[in-house]
């Protein structure tokens, strides 16, 4: 499936509350919770606001993934980036319907051919050690295994610890 990724507008709250709404289940069963009052389409919007704000003060840049027919499938993101240390954060989801089929992996990997590398020349990532899959898409597009914390949490009845990992120019 041809891909692509395109920074996150205004124009594009509606679409994107409905993907989050369609794949709530399927997230909350990897990530904790959003709460309640983020599927609420006033409180999504005002949320949404605060990303774009964020985006426009250099502190993140936020993706939505698309299919060829301008289908949101996915979002990636790189967050608390520190232009002093050139570093940010990525995280990133694909919608249920879309998993299993190199999406993340394949966007993972267009990312970090658009990254201006004047600006951003490391990334770090934590994904949790029952999270095989993002795991997988780290490893394939050069993230590098830093560690596993030692300290154990529960999430959605599992105990996992967080697994770091660094892509470096």
């Amino acid at each position: 499936m041809d891909i692509i990724l395109e920074i996150l507008k205004q124009d594009d709250a509606k679409k994107l509350y409905e993907f989050e709404l369609e794949n709530r289940a399927y997230f909350e069963k990897m990530v904790p919770d959003r709460g309640e009052d983020y599927y609420h389409f006033d409180t999504f919007q005002i949320r949404h606001n605060a990303l774009l704000e964020e985006q426009r003060k250099g502190q993140a840049i936020y993706y939505l993934i698309k299919n060829k027919n301008g289908l949101i499938i996915g979002r990636m993101n790189i967050v608390d980036i520190d232009l002093s240390r050139q570093l940010g954060f990525i995280g990133y989801r694909v919608g249920e319907a879309y998993t299993g089929k190199g999406i993340a992996s394949r966007a993972v990997q267009l990312l970090l051919s658009i990254i201006d590398r004047q600006s951003i020349t490391q990334i770090s990532a934590k994904t949790t050690t029952d999270n095989i899959a993002s795991q997988r898409v780290l490893e394939k597009n050069g993230f590098e295994y830093i560690s596993t914390s030692n300290q154990e949490f529960n999430m959605n009845g599992k105990s996992v610890k967080f697994i770091y990992y660094k892509w470096t120019v």
